[in-house]
Order: C-alpha cells, then structure tokens, then sequence
C-alpha cells in the first residue's frame, strides 16, 4: 500500500472518530483498530504484529480526546465527579498496564480479534436496546468501591485496547446508580488515565520486539497516532456544535450498523461465509 493512501485512510478514520465522538458522546476504537489493523496487514506485517500495533496506537489517540471531553464537561455541565473518576482511573491505570502486559506478551491475533468484537457488538446492543435507570438521588460516597471496579475494567481496556467507556458507563449507571451525565463525566477522567497506561503498556513491551514499521516505539505507531489524533479531536469539536442540527437518531444507527460490521468482521464471520467484505 502506498503512503498516501495509507494517510488518506488515516485522515478519514480520524475524521470519522471525531465525529461520533462529538456527535454522540462515544469513543471511536471501534473504528480505529479494525482500521489499524488492515493496513499494517496489508503492508505485509503479521496478524500478531498488527493487532497489538492497532492497540496501543489506538490508545494514545484516545487520550487526549478523553482529557478533553472532561474538561468540556467540567466547565460547560459540571458533571464529571473527579473523586470517582480519579478512584476509577487510578485503579484502572494499573489494570490497564496489566492488561496491556498479558497481551503483548502472551495472546495472539487468533483470540485478540475476536475478544474486540464480541466487546464491540455488546456496545452496539446497549446503544440499541440500553435505556438508563431513572436515579433520583445521589449515590454516597464510596472510593474504595470505585476503585475496586477501576482495576478489573482497567485489565479488560488494556487487553483488548480499548479506553473503557462503553463498559464504565454501564458500571457506573447501573451497578452503582449514578445519574447518566455524572456516569459519562467519570467515564472520561477514567478513560484518560487507562488508555495513557495501556498505550505505555504497549511500547514498553514491544520495545524489544524486530522488525516493527518504521517510527514506532514498541507497540506504538507514531504517524499512524497522528494522522489520527490531528484529524480526530478538531472535528470532534464540530462533532459536538452541529449535533443538535442532525438527525442524530438516524446517525446513531448507522453507526450501530458499522459496530455490528466490526463485529462480524473481527469475529472472523465473513471469512466463515466466504464474503469479500
């Protein structure tokens, strides 16, 4: 593959990212990996080699669109309860290390990809189906609860190289009655520091992996974090002016469909079929 298509690719995923981030308040790794992954196997680098790439450099761009939406919502909504999202990303930074760990040096691409998708499809389903609970009231403060739930979901981010969202969210709105926005504002501080730990996770342990593409440190692809950070986070901000002017239903589905497309193509489904898609 020539390098211009490969940053055009990039440029249009990053587009993509910042535009659903923006638009509907979710992170983009299920586009960027899947991506990530197809043009370091089409440069002829293994299936082992090009998922975990895919990973950490993923993971780098998800840090500083979580930092910044945290900070969006600090000061435009004040809902992010730094208490809660601290406990949870302190927790979840050494998770997401750990996590980062085992799979570099021990999964391979035959159990990774298809991990990510059954992870992607049970996101699609709670965007689809998942209604929040009602909470009336505040939940009391219990940092040693949080934390505890920070660790396991910071493992599950660093294994499969994902920020946490579409899990904390859920964590934090069902299990632990938190009102939606003060779930997503904790989600984002979380997310900040486990995606910063899995990434590091990655380039340490690729460190002394050979023969990776040029201008990656380990696991960690420097222009392929670029083209997708430089283009993500400005349209994220456009992402988040324009939303009340969409259809944003209609939107949210279409994304829906390309998060169950992810699925069966990481899943290994279409392969199964014999499809060419």
């Amino acid at each position: 593959m020539e390098l211009i298509t490969a940053i055009i690719i990039l440029a249009l995923t990053g587009i993509g990212v910042g535009f659903v981030e923006g638009l509907l308040g979710v992170g983009g790794c299920f586009l960027m990996v899947p991506v990530i992954f197809f043009l370091f196997t089409t440069m002829g680098y293994s299936p082992d080699i090009a998922i975990k790439l895919a990973f950490g450099s993923n993971l780098l761009v998800v840090t500083p669109t979580a930092i910044s939406g945290a900070l969006a919502h600090t000061t435009k909504k004040d809902a992010v309860w730094w208490k809660t999202g601290m406990a949870l990303g302190v927790c979840g930074a050494v998770g997401a290390l750990i996590g980062a760990t085992i799979t570099s040096q021990f999964l391979s691409e035959g159990i990774l990809k298809p991990a990510f998708g059954l992870v992607i499809c049970l996101g699609a389903i709670r965007m689809l189906a998942w209604k929040p609970p009602e909470v009336e009231e505040d939940p009391k403060d219990k940092p040693l609860l949080w934390a505890c739930w920070g660790f396991p979901i910071g493992i599950i981010c660093g294994l499969i190289g994902i920020g946490g969202g579409i899990i904390a969210v859920p964590v934090l709105a069902i299990a632990l009655k938190f009102k939606m926005h003060h779930a997503i504002g904790a989600s984002l501080v979380m997310m900040a520091f486990t995606s910063i730990a899995g990434s590091m996770g990655y380039l340490i342990n690729g460190l002394s992996v050979p023969n990776l593409p040029l201008y990656s440190i380990g696991y960690v692809n420097l222009p392929v974090w670029a083209c997708l950070a430089m283009t993500g986070i400005p349209v994220a901000l456009i992402g988040a002016k324009t939303a009340h002017k969409l259809p944003a239903t209609q939107l949210r589905y279409i994304f829906i469909a390309v998060m169950f497309y992810v699925t069966l193509k990481m899943v290994g489904v279409f392969e199964w079929l014999r499809l060419p898609i």
